[in-house]
């Protein structure tokens, strides 16, 4: 059972920057698709972001795309999201998931076998 644990969340006003860290405990991670996905109240997950195993691709949604990174530090089994020019429709609970089946990017969050626990993402207008 592969554990993810996302962190960095918090409140932040319009315009402002966040950064989520996504910390797995298995190092099996290293050779896997990571991907970020939110889902905002009365709303389905929707894909934000997803990572190749080797980090060298990368894929964003239209909406985060020139303002979100993603990154991954496989020597730590870390993924992170960096978050800038946040707006209000930023606003979600983030999670972090990993996709042992592929090494490339995925954006379906049908095809991710692990998921975290989420962490609440607030912009204020």
């Amino acid at each position: 059972q592969v554990q993810l644990v996302e962190t960095g969340g918090g409140l932040v006003q319009a315009g402002g920057s966040l950064r989520l860290s996504c910390a797995a405990s298995e190092r099996t991670i290293s050779a896997s698709t990571m991907g970020w996905f939110r889902q905002a109240p009365g709303k389905e997950r929707e894909f934000v972001a997803t990572i190749s195993a080797s980090g060298r691709s990368t894929r964003y949604a239209d909406s985060v795309k020139g303002r979100f990174t993603i990154s991954r530090d496989n020597a730590k089994n870390t993924v992170y999201l960096q978050m800038n020019s946040l707006t209000p429709e930023d606003t979600a609970v983030y999670y972090c998931a990993v996709d042992f089946n592929t090494i490339f990017t995925r954006s379906d969050p049908g095809e991710y076998d692990y998921w975290g626990q989420g962490t609440q993402v607030t912009v204020s207008s």
